[in-house]
């Protein structure tokens, strides 16, 4: 096919294609693209919202309120020893990054030790847990996506100071779609 004869082939096409949201009046401009649309944003180190949820010391950075839902990210300073144990999430991925520290996770049936650097990917439905080894304290950063577990996090970061009730917390994980193995 020849240059003209695709362009007026593929100007009908295009036409045609176009024709309803015409004839409604929308356009590519007007058409809502999705239940939120996402805006930009910039966070700085120091910004973000302070949880602490059962020691792990999260700074929360986007939710899904930023970004029509599409993921939620906080940094975690954590102490050694402190982890979660190994659990299963139904409804979102993680990514963890290392930035400071030491943290041995388990994804799967693999378990290996990441340092400054080092990334790990959790898919939804595997097995996985973390801890922070060594002697120092870590930073680590997080990512869920699709976002939603940020409203879990504030819910156990409410629960009463001292030793949690495993109880309370199973069951606030729950709502999440998380359970311990």
């Amino acid at each position: 096919m020849d240059r003209k004869k695709f362009i007026k082939t593929s100007g009908v096409g295009l036409g045609l294609a176009l024709l309803p949201g015409l004839i409604q009046g929308q356009n590519s401009t007007t058409k809502n693209k999705g239940p939120e649309l996402a805006q930009p944003k910039i966070m700085k180190g120091s910004e973000g919202v302070v949880l602490n949820v059962l020691g792990d010391i999260q700074t929360h950075k986007f939710s899904g309120a930023d970004n029509g839902n599409q993921i939620a990210e906080w940094v975690s300073h954590v102490d050694p020893g402190v982890g979660i144990p190994p659990h299963i999430h139904t409804k979102e991925d993680e990514i963890f990054r290392v930035i400071e520290g030491e943290v041995e996770i388990m994804v799967g049936d693999k378990t290996t030790v990441l340092k400054a650097g080092d990334i790990a990917f959790a898919p939804r439905d595997v097995p996985h847990a973390w801890k922070v080894v060594g002697t120092e304290k870590a930073k680590m950063i997080a990512t869920a996506f699709p976002a939603g577990i940020e409203h879990m996090f504030v819910e156990l970061a409410a629960l009463p100071e001292g030793p949690p009730d495993f109880a309370k917390v199973a069951e606030i994980c729950a709502k999440q779609g998380i359970s311990f193995i």
